[in-house]
């Protein structure tokens, strides 16, 4: 019994030191990570297609990094604004694409090829796929800002205009 509990606090003790070293954002001082850095990109759209496809929704790729503040205050918004966050529950699946490039390496190179470069004048940027994958619309979110942050009314007017029709 005894070697059974020294066993099971071996195994606390090693999960409890492991945890706070994976949660450590790639840039303390931005704070926490909205975009996750070992995330393949392909992969969590191929996901999204799947969803999209059968909750009949559209896909936003949302370009971005941990360090970009304008990515933080486009997430901030899609998460905090209710009206905002509602039309995107409604019709669309999101996809935070990390994009960074850190120690020589361009993360998800690949899929920012693959939708034409969007990320070529700056991020964060939003790609707009269809359920089959098709891309219906490229945004520099630049656009979308209005002061220090995004204007809802601006993101809700794009939403509308790329939202799916109703099945």
């Amino acid at each position: 019994m005894k070697f059974l509990l020294a066993r099971i606090a071996w195994v606390a003790l090693l999960v409890a030191l492991a945890v706070p070293l994976g949660a450590s954002p790639e840039y303390p001082a931005s704070g926490p990570d909205i975009f996750d850095t070992q995330a393949d990109g392909s992969a969590q759209i191929a996901d999204a297609l799947k969803r999209a496809s059968a909750e009949h929704k559209r896909v936003i790729l949302d370009f971005g990094a941990n360090w970009c503040i304008w990515c933080r205050r486009l997430h901030a918004t899609f998460e905090s604004n209710p009206e905002v966050s509602r039309a995107l529950g409604r019709g669309f699946i999101v996809v935070m694409v990390d994009v960074n490039t850190r120690h020589g390496v361009k993360r998800n190179a690949e899929v920012n090829e693959r939708y034409g470069n969007p990320i070529q004048h700056g991020v964060p940027v939003l790609v707009v796929l269809d359920a089959d994958g098709r891309q219906l619309a490229t945004k520099d979110t630049g656009e979308l800002e209005d002061g220090p942050g995004h204007s809802p009314a601006k993101i809700l007017a794009f939403l509308a205009r790329w939202a799916p029709s109703s099945p």
